[in-house]
């Protein structure tokens, strides 16, 4: 008698807070066509998964309900098995990779999980999975942030919320395409922040982030990178005819003085995932808990102060 192999995974029974995250039982995935499946080594815990198990996404239309939701979208791990006409990875090949489809029944947190090779690329050598697990979600986030302010070497900007885990990676990656960066964070996150290359410090607590911004960039910045949702406070600081990009859904302001307002989605991709792993980017994880303890790490993260990202391990 064949016996059906069984994994653990933590899913989301219905909607609420961090009690309707369950561990359960269920059957292996298997890899399809252009798929590969990665033997999980770490997934990290990041606000989408917290949106995600509390219904936000749900009842802001980004989708359906389901009895049972999967959660986690980052994944670091081993190449399990590969499907038919995959030739780009091999078995047992360190991987990073992301799952960017929302109405699921099962995420990365796992101990398998099944994506499209599109969304997968070969780990950074000699970095460990708890790290390289923070990579995908966050790294990708800001690049094609970037990519969407279209800015030229030389330009300024402002990346609000920069010493979150979305915004210290657009600081790195910004000071790397040859742009000015201007950084909102507390006083406590100056000297980090400087470290990955911003030029000027606003103050996260300020009551007019425009007018401190105006003041060391007179005119207003080319463009800004709001990771933090401040919508017209952030875009007030922007020069006439500049650009504006949130990563935050529902925060995109009106374009007022013609500057051009994006809102960013992500999306999985493979092949900038590789040039991402292969920068030496700053990877900051701030604790590493079981993936039985998920549950806490919601809690941990959605209480706040947290700087870096929460892993859990299967």
């Amino acid at each position: 008698m064949i016996t059906e192999e069984k994994m653990q995974a933590v899913v989301a029974r219905g909607y609420g807070g961090s009690e309707v995250l369950e561990l359960v039982t269920v059957p292996l995935p298997e890899a399809g066509p252009g798929q590969v499946r990665i033997r999980v080594e770490a997934s990290t815990v990041n606000p989408v998964d917290l949106a995600t198990r509390s219904g936000a996404l749900v009842e802001g239309g980004l989708m359906a309900a389901r009895e049972r939701t999967g959660i986690g979208w980052d994944v670091a791990g081993v190449v399990d098995r590969l499907g038919a006409g995959v030739t780009a990875f091999a078995p047992e090949q360190r991987v990073i990779g992301l799952r960017d489809l929302l109405d699921v029944s099962l995420g990365t947190y796992a101990a398998y999980v099944v994506l499209d090779a599109t969304a997968v690329a070969l780990a950074q050598p000699g970095v460990a999975a708890v790290a390289a697990a923070t990579l995908p979600l966050n790294g990708l986030t800001a690049v094609q942030a970037l990519d969407l302010l279209d800015l030229a070497t030389g330009d300024t900007v402002l990346v609000t919320g920069a010493a979150g885990a979305v915004g210290g990676l657009a600081v790195e990656l910004a000071g790397r395409r040859g742009l000015r960066v201007c950084a909102q964070v507390g006083v406590a996150d100056e000297e980090f922040t400087r470290s990955l290359g911003a030029e000027w410090i606003v103050d996260r607590e300020a009551s007019d982030l425009a007018a401190d911004v105006r003041r060391l960039v007179p005119g207003g910045v080319d463009g800004v990178l709001d990771t933090a949702g401040l919508g017209i406070r952030a875009l007030a600081a922007v020069r006439t005819r500049g650009d504006y990009v949130t990563v935050v859904g529902g925060s995109a302001p009106i374009p007022l003085r013609g500057i051009r307002v994006h809102q960013q989605w992500i999306s999985a991709d493979g092949a900038a995932l590789a040039e991402l792993a292969a920068m030496d980017l700053t990877l900051r994880v701030a604790d590493v808990l079981p993936l039985e303890r998920a549950a806490e790490a919601h809690d941990l993260l959605a209480a706040g102060g947290i700087r870096g990202r929460l892993v859990l391990v299967p």
